[in-house]
């Protein structure tokens, strides 16, 4: 059943196509282009999602030059067919967020973004408490980041920027374009273009002191930010600085044990119960999703998991006992258990359970200093310098101890044994058992800390100039970023020490010491798993030595660009506009990994840091417990130019008036080669009182990134079925610099309702989206790229050799072989009233937007597969709604506003079909289910300021208002169990701070 607010929105979608927030230009100006629209610039009007815009008093609104991220154009009257929706400064202090990346990603087109609750359990992706934005659900690599409208260096090889790196106290618009852009901005703009706005003249000061935690008492925060300006030599020369500081502690790991940290007792251990499809004849669904699954190939202190002895655990000081199974479940002897289906049973005992032990929120700190000083060389021309500092570091822990699910072999002579066991292998006449454990005895749990720090420069100049008796603008700009990145994790075990420090006998003298005597010459400790025993430290220090695993990146972007815009002559309905430039970027990465993650001997024997082991793989590598720590770098170069028109066809008092928009860029890429996107584009202002059409269809691109291209090469031994046989390969995972552009195909048509005479103070819009990207990157699995090569594909093919034996090897790399389709509506809406009418006092402002996503289908383009719609799914990133509404009330100096956020009920997957009896076969295409639906969710926040005097405010938020909790999220291998990127997992969360300002 829908809540009364769920019915609520769906009857205002219902009503006026749903309700959307627009830009506070919305609110004002019936004969100007509302703010979502438009982003005023220098002198024009500035606009906000919180009311009217002030008209300058340089010149009168009907004149104002307008700059729109959506297009390269400023010109007078000049409405873009692209959807844009602006955030003033005075939207973003509302939310009152340590970080504005926390504010953009609630906005509904926003969808799959990055943060620090997401990718918790990861140890080396790089995208580990990056903060980056994804419109669409497309991914963060097909959405555009702009700082004042130039490319940002990565921070990480996939070329995706950190926007806590950016400065955001002097932030005072940011533009968030829901269309393709490339043809404006160049690669990667296939989801859309979000642009941070600086205010490049700020004069005065200002600072923001926020203290912040959870009603669980913990993920407790601060965030300090100031910035000075000052005009110097007759307001020729401007001097803007910041400095900011944030520090969020994050909700550590409760540790082994499936319960939720520091009182929440929303975890449940979910997980999907799968059985074979060979079993799925029976009527009865294949997955059911169960909550308190019990993992039976280990348990918190051990468990023998196959042979006679299987069942027995062991706990405090090794003694062994019976292990309670949950589902009723008995062990077989073959290690299956009855009554539970692979690999889980269903409650009994969960002491060993690690699903809960991620993180929920990473230990998270940011450092930002920057300064942009300008001299006015004349009246027109300005030339400038920025200097940008930016350091963000985590820290979390992506799991306690270090599961082993059944796959280690203890010997029956393993002087750790008791004696009963011991007795036990005697009497069953076996020397050996298979063993699980959750290694809940290591003293610590994984570590993982990884460390960027951006800087970058910008010399530009900006100005206008004179030519054919038109005044022309121009800007030129040079900029050198470099992002390093330091992951350091720690805790962590070297597989091979491990299993060579297990395997223990006892020596003649009646010592224990490692059975292999080549492991036990080079400083093996042994090590004792047989229940809950102290670690001895000397045993710890040899599995898990201090200089952990470690990767060093550093990425660099240099950039040269110029642009030019102007209007080139009077045409019979307004002047006819152009922006024309051109562009050259270099992007280039270097990653270095540790000697034992990436395979490279040490130089010397006595290399204190990474001594020689000969028990470990210095060729391969990938000695550790997890993660990819290997070498890699690559490079590529872009050459690009563009030019944009804007052509008024006609203006009447009879016909309204229109205009057409055209754009193209042809780009040149080193690796990728040449290739043009364009934009053609139309809005057309109707006679009809404030009601505007809009469309615009283009082709868009996404070249192939620095990771994609040179990925660190591993090289590791696999089996594959070829031609009826299981063949050993040898897999081979490489970079692909073949690869070729992604294709995108962006439209989109809308209507506009912009303060109707009728109606002062409402605008409403609905925009129709559809985006098509063909040729996807994607990687595939060795499996898949045999199954495809025997299917024809030669591309395919000429990856790997498959008839020589010894020799055979299959290469892993990326080809443009998906797709992807996604289409729905934006819905947008705001009203602004003065409540004197009804004898209250103050005004009220209604706004919201919502994102309808009709459709998300993937075409892997894998033999035997079929495209899957994930619209709806909500362990995905596009649910079919994400709403977004706000109320606020302002008198004098007390301001009030509530807002509600609200995502849809789905499904776990949509290729699910759903029974609970007569089910079809279950096949890999369409699995069963017995029950696919997955609840959505309502959250209220609940913000206030109080301005105690001009200088300073005080303000408040409370954030999930209700405390509601995530959905469970089932997993194979009961993970935590949600999906943060749709779900709030923090919990209610309490913030206060002031402002002070001059």
């Amino acid at each position: 059943m829908r809540t009364p607010v769920q019915r609520t929105l769906i009857s205002l979608a219902v009503a006026s196509a749903c309700w959307m927030v627009g830009a506070a230009a919305h609110a004002q100006q019936a004969q100007t282009e509302p703010a979502t629209d438009t982003t005023p610039e220098a002198t024009a009007p500035e606009a906000s999602l919180d009311g009217p815009a002030t008209p300058a008093a340089a010149e009168p609104a009907s004149t104002s030059v307008v700059r729109i991220s959506g297009s390269r154009i400023a010109a007078r009257g000049f409405s873009q067919p692209t959807p844009t929706t602006s955030l003033s400064a005075a939207d973003l202090e509302k939310a009152a967020k340590p970080n504005l990346f926390n504010t953009l990603t609630e906005l509904p087109a926003l969808q799959g973004s990055t943060g620090r609750t997401t990718s918790t359990n990861s140890t080396s992706s790089g995208i580990q408490g990056l903060s980056s934005l994804s419109l669409r659900g497309l991914g963060t690599i097909r959405t555009l980041t702009l700082l004042d409208g130039q490319r940002v260096v990565g921070a990480n090889v996939t070329g995706v920027t950190d926007v806590s790196q950016f400065p955001q106290l002097l932030v005072k618009r940011v533009d968030v374009v829901t269309g393709g852009a490339s043809a404006s901005y160049g690669s990667d703009a296939v989801g859309g273009v979000v642009n941070f706005v600086t205010d490049k003249t700020f004069t005065g000061f200002k600072s923001n002191v926020q203290v912040g935690q959870t009603k669980y008492d913990d993920d407790r925060g601060a965030t300090v930010q100031a910035a000075w300006g000052r005009a110097f030599l007759d307001n020729r020369l401007h001097v803007t600085a910041s400095g900011e500081f944030t520090k969020e502690n994050g909700i550590e790991s409760p540790g082994i044990g499936g319960v939720g940290p520091n009182g929440r007792t929303w975890y449940q251990n979910p997980a999907y119960s799968v059985r074979p499809l060979n079993q799925t004849g029976d009527g009865l669904p294949q997955y059911r999703v169960i909550s308190n699954a019990q993992q039976y190939q280990y348990s918190k202190y051990g468990l023998i998991t196959n042979g006679p002895l299987q069942g027995t655990a062991f706990g405090d000081g090794g003694v062994p006992y019976q292990f309670q199974y949950g589902s009723n479940g008995r062990p077989t002897g073959t290690g299956a258990v009855t009554n539970c289906v692979n690999p889980f049973c269903i409650g009994g005992d969960l002491s060993g359970s690690v699903g809960s032990g991620t993180n929920l929120a990473m230990n998270f700190k940011r450092q930002v200093a920057y300064t942009r000083v300008s001299y006015d060389l004349d009246a027109n021309n300005q030339v400038y310098f920025t200097a940008n500092y930016g350091q963000v570091a985590s820290r979390f822990s992506p799991n306690p101890g270090a599961a082993k699910n059944a796959n280690l072999t203890v010997q029956c002579s393993n002087p750790f044994l008791p004696a009963s066991i011991l007795a036990a292998c005697a009497q069953n006449n076996i020397t050996s058992f298979q063993y699980g454990t959750a290694n809940a005895i290591f003293p610590e749990n994984i570590d993982v800390q990884p460390t960027r720090t951006q800087r970058r420069f910008v010399i530009g100049a900006e100005g206008r100039f004179d030519l054919f008796g038109k005044s022309w603008a121009y800007d030129a700009y040079v900029t050198h970023g470099e992002n390093k990145t330091n992951l350091d994790a720690n805790n962590m075990t070297i597989n091979r020490r491990y299993n060579a420090a297990i395997d223990a006998v006892r020596a003649p003298n009646g010592q224990i010491v490692c059975r292999n005597p080549v492991a036990a010459a080079s400083g093996c400790v042994p090590l004792n798993i047989i229940g809950n025993n102290p670690v001895d430290p000397a045993a710890w220090a040899y599995i898990a030595p201090e200089n952990g695993p470690r990767q060093r990146t550093t990425q660099s972007q240099d950039v040269g660009s110029f642009n030019v815009n102007g209007e080139l002559f009077d045409g019979w309905a307004g002047p006819v506009s152009v922006a024309t430039g051109a562009e050259y970027r270099r992007e280039k990465y270097r990653v270095r990994g540790d000697a034992y993650g990436n395979g490279v001997s040490p130089a010397s024997p006595n290399n204190a840091m990474y001594p020689v082991d000969p028990l470990l793989d210095t060729t391969v590598g990938n000695n550790w417990y997890a993660g990819n720590f290997h070498n890699g770098d690559g490079s590529y170069n872009v050459r690009e130019a563009y030019v944009e028109l804007n052509i008024p066809l006609f203006k009447s008092a009879t016909w309204g008036e229109a205009n057409l928009n055209l754009a193209d860029r042809e780009t040149k890429y080193s690796t990728a080669g040449s290739v043009g996107s364009w934009k053609m584009g139309a809005t057309w202002q109707t006679p009809i009182d404030g009601l505007r059409l809009r469309g615009v269809t283009s082709k868009d691109v996404r070249a192939p990134n620095l990771s994609e291209l040179y990925a660190a090469p591993v090289v590791v031994n696999n089996v594959v079925q070829y031609q009826g046989n299981t063949i050993s390969v040898q897999e081979r995972t490489v970079g692909n610099t073949a690869l070729r552009p992604e294709i995108a195909r962006n439209n989109s048509f809308g209507i506009v309702l912009s303060q109707p005479t009728w109606a002062p103070g409402f605008s409403v819009s609905l925009d129709y989206f559809d985006i098509k990207v063909k040729g996807v990157i994607a990687a595939l699995t060795i499996q898949q790229e045999v199954d495809l090569c025997v299917a024809g594909n030669q591309e395919i093919c000429a990856a790997m050799v498959l008839n020589s034996p010894g020799n055979n090897y299959v290469t892993l790399q990326n080809f443009n072989l998906a797709s992807l389709q996604t289409k729905g509506f934006d819905i947008e809406t705001s009203y602004r009233t003065g409540l004197e009418r009804l004898n209250l006092p103050g005004r009220f402002t209604f706004r919201a937007l919502g994102t309808r996503n009709l459709h998300f289908i993937t075409d892997t383009g894998v033999v035997g597969t079929i495209p899957v719609d994930a619209a709806g799914s909500n362990m995905s990133n596009t649910p079919k709604w994400k709403v977004l509404a706000q109320q606020t009330w302002e008198h004098d100096k007390l301001s009030l506003t509530l807002t509600e956020r609200w995502v849809s009920d789905g499904t776990y997957r949509n290729d699910f079909i759903e029974c609970q009896t007569g089910c079809p076969v279950s096949t890999l295409i369409h699995p069963t289910i017995y029950n696919n639906r997955m609840k959505g969710a309502t959250y209220f926040d609940l913000g206030g300021s109080y301005n105690v005097s001009k200088q300073l405010q005080l303000y408040f938020k409370i954030d999930n208002l209700a405390d509601k909790d995530p959905e469970p999220v089932p997993q194979t291998n009961a993970s935590y169990g949600i999906n943060p990127a749709l779900y709030d997992v923090v919990g209610r969360t309490y913030r206060a701070g002031l402002r002070y300002g001059f």
